[in-house]
């Protein structure tokens, strides 16, 4: 039988060589693998804790809704949502539109040392019980996004309060939110954690696609590793595409059919 080849002291990581990038999450194999390196620490930034502000008169919280009125489906949809993007959901309050000035009160009275981002899903557009854009203003926040040229999602807005605080406003309509929760919320955690972007992979795109003047479209599909298939029941307030979907096509206004597309990968 062969001898064994022997090991030299470093062949399998010299001495001050990174073992992992910043932003790695760290798992079971990373933690192995610090041990085995002789660390007994390691320096972490902690999941960003998020607070869920879900808006709106209409809403109803448990059974089916009455005539009029709408169940909440964002309550339940963005805890995961948050906790699968690397955050950590602190807490889920319902905010009325009225009177007006519930929705600053619920943002102000927010300890600073209790969550690092608020998502406020409804009052982004600028109807009479859109509250956020004006709150924003009255408390001097500093605009990183205001709107996006994209279909659904377009009234997405990402702020900064003077003391530091992140809010991010989703559109109120189910699926409408959960495009702008990736397109927006997503890369904010993934900053605040020191993680990279991870790149889109551009994949041809099938099925009756029309695309918007002026607006990228976000639409789900499925991807079988070479095309990405259209999947139906995609309007703005119904999930049904997207609880089916593998990802979201990135469609641009000039978009063909079979031509490429970005595809953002569905977390959770």
């Amino acid at each position: 039988m062969p001898l064994a080849r022997s090991i030299r002291a470093g062949e399998d990581a010299p001495a001050g060589s990174p073992l992992a990038q910043a932003g790695t999450r760290i798992g079971p194999a990373l933690l192995g693998l610090a041990a085995a390196c002789g660390h007994d620490t390691l320096p972490v930034r902690p999941r960003p804790r998020v607070r869920i502000l879900v808006t709106g008169d209409e809403l109803t919280h448990t059974g089916r809704p009455a005539p009029g009125r709408v169940r909440d489906a964002l309550g339940p949809l963005l805890p995961p949502l948050v906790q699968a993007m690397g955050g950590e959901t602190a807490d889920v309050h319902h905010v009325p539109d009225r009177p007006t000035g519930s929705l600053a009160t619920a943002v102000h009275t927010l300890p600073s040392y209790d969550a690092d981002v608020t998502v406020v899903t409804g009052s982004t557009s600028v109807g009479a019980t859109d509250q956020l854009r004006l709150l924003l203003a009255d408390a001097d926040a500093r605009w990183a996004v205001d709107a996006v040229a994209c279909r659904p999602g377009h009234p997405q807005l990402l702020a900064r309060l003077p003391d530091g605080h992140w809010v991010v406003g989703l559109p109120g309509n189910p699926y409408a939110a959960l495009v702008a929760a990736h397109t927006l919320l997503a890369p904010l955690l993934a900053g605040l954690t020191g993680r990279p972007l991870p790149a889109l992979p551009r994949i041809p795109v099938t099925g009756d696609i029309r695309t918007a003047p002026g607006r990228t479209r976000l639409i789900p599909v499925t991807w079988d590793g070479a095309t990405a298939h259209l999947v139906g029941g995609h309007r703005p307030a119904f999930l049904h595409g997207a609880a089916l979907a593998d990802a979201l096509a990135a469609i641009p206004p000039d978009w063909q059919p079979g031509q490429p597309a970005p595809l953002l990968l569905l977390t959770g």
